[in-house]
């Protein structure tokens, strides 16, 4: 009885400071990529801050509580569309944030000599990624 007791505490211990790690690296990829200020930066929604901060939270909760159950999502169509559709939109600034770090971008459409067309390249890949995503959460998450 203890020894079984001192086992499943040992293990939650483990597994939260195990998710403590995994999510205080993602907070800090996040950070140092700066997709969120930049994000606020474009939008011009300085003043929904705590917003942004609550959806991230919310979001990394829900995202793990999903890895983590078996549950069945038997959702019409159009909920999967725009679930797949907010997967791209996340992925897509992932991607782009992590270039623009990078200075991916910059570099490869000089070299290629597509200087005056660096947007809409950065836009082809944010809808090749959205399309993915979609296609994904159509035909083989459903």
């Amino acid at each position: 009885m203890i020894v079984s007791l001192l086992s499943n505490l040992i293990q939650v211990v483990i597994g939260l400071s195990s998710g403590m790690a995994v999510g205080g690296g993602f907070v800090a990829f996040l950070t140092v990529l700066g997709v969120i200020p930049r994000l606020i930066q474009l939008s011009k929604t300085g003043r929904m801050l705590k917003v942004y901060i609550g959806c991230v939270i919310t979001g990394s909760l829900f995202g793990t509580y999903l890895s983590f159950t078996s549950i069945n999502w038997d959702q019409p169509l159009i909920f999967l569309v725009i679930w797949g559709l907010f997967h791209g939109i996340f992925n897509g600034m992932l991607a782009a944030a992590l270039t623009e770090v990078l200075n991916v971008f910059p570099i490869l459409s000089k070299r290629i000599g597509m200087d005056g067309y660096l947007l809409w390249m950065l836009m082809a890949i944010l809808f090749g990624k959205v399309a993915g995503s979609l296609f994904q959460w159509i035909y083989f998450v459903k």
